[in-house]
């Protein structure tokens, strides 16, 4: 919809999407609080400006939140299976349960609470005919003025803050009432127990959660199986040296991590300028192709080397490291091109993704 605003408002547009609007420009605004502004270089040319989401990671940071994840659960064998072979299974399990109650209480204490109603803007008045005929007017006396403005910039270029940061992100603190135990409850229970099953209906979404259903698995092909494979002859691995063999899914791991983000968002802008500077999610999907060839590789020499007793070399650095590279990369993208189709309900979206 169209919006008529004051120039204050439309500083704060300028300040959100990073640019200049002269007189007479078209002002939209979508059905959240995202401006959109036409405009174009020349008499009959115009294209729209969509705004710089700042409070969507890219894929290259939110990959780093999901290392944490796997990444954990390729550090633990290595420490149980240490553990195990020099003071029995049972210190581990005690660890591990030591471990769990401190994440309880950092949990329960030291997060603050961040949820809060957010107003959403007021839908402007809707504009007379005879304030459309003013507006005509002002924006006909301010035509001619925009090329003079025009070609002073392009004379004097300016530089522009285009870190997409925004101005109040990395500041301030939580007061201590965020990190009370209880408060009022702002939201709807039956909504946020209902809407992550009512999510599986929608293709995107499932096939997001098959896609990190079917990468967690090619995981644990390696993690559950690690002991009865190594342990018996021909190999005859110590439970240590069955731990240390978690090593490579651990460098797998990394490589995904390191490469899969920046490769993702390589490809999602490229084809981004192609398509006229419009972005779709299904653009990241590209991406998924080397890894889903990777994930097929780590699966097959995994089972096929079980089954016919190949070298552990190739069982572990192939199998294994492949095996991590598709668990850290496959999800991120995947998760990502849901977040990109679904925003506003994201918390929901990975309690599907992941349930």
């Amino acid at each position: 919809m169209d919006e008529n605003l004051d120039e204050n408002a439309i500083h704060e547009i300028e300040d959100e999407l990073n640019i200049k609007i002269y007189p007479g420009t078209e002002i939209m605004r979508d059905v959240g609080n995202h401006h959109f502004v036409k405009a174009g270089d020349k008499v009959g040319e115009a294209r729209v400006l969509f705004p710089h989401l700042r409070n969507v990671v890219y894929l290259e940071g939110q990959g780093n939140k999901l290392w944490l994840f796997y990444g954990s659960l390729g550090i633990g064998p290595i420490i149980a299976g240490a553990m195990a072979d020099h003071h029995g299974w049972r210190s581990f399990w005690w660890w591990n349960t030591a471990l769990l109650f401190f994440t309880c209480a950092v949990n329960t204490f030291f997060f603050p609470e961040t949820r809060y109603h957010r107003e959403m803007p007021v839908e402007p008045p809707q504009t007379q005919p005879a304030d459309r005929e003013i507006e005509k007017q002002r924006s006909n006396e301010g035509t001619a003025s925009i090329k003079e403005e025009g070609e002073a910039e392009r004379a004097t270029p300016t530089t522009m803050a285009t870190t997409g940061e925004h101005t109040w992100l990395s500041r301030g603190k939580p007061s201590k009432k965020q990190f009370s135990p209880w408060g009022k409850y702002q939201g709807n229970l039956l909504r946020e127990l209902w809407l992550p099953w009512y999510l599986h209906l929608y293709p995107i979404v499932e096939f997001a959660s098959f896609a990190v259903s079917f990468t967690a698995c090619g995981f644990l092909l390696a993690n559950l199986t690690q002991q009865q494979a190594l342990s018996p002859p021909p190999y005859n691995f110590s439970p240590q040296a069955v731990g240390f063999t978690n090593f490579a899914i651990l460098v797998g791991g990394l490589i995904g991590l390191f490469t899969s983000g920046p490769l993702s968002d390589w490809v999602s802008d490229y084809l981004t300028k192609r398509n006229n500077g419009v972005r779709e999610p299904e653009m990241r999907l590209v991406t998924m192709i080397p890894y889903v060839f990777i994930m097929i590789l780590g699966s097959v020499v995994v089972a096929v080397g079980y089954d016919y007793h190949w070298p552990w070399e190739a069982i572990v650095v192939i199998g294994y490291t492949c095996l991590g590279i598709q668990v850290t990369s496959l999800p991120s993208i995947a998760s990502t091109y849901a977040i990109d189709s679904y925003k506003p309900i994201t918390g929901s979206m990975f309690v599907t993704i992941t349930m």
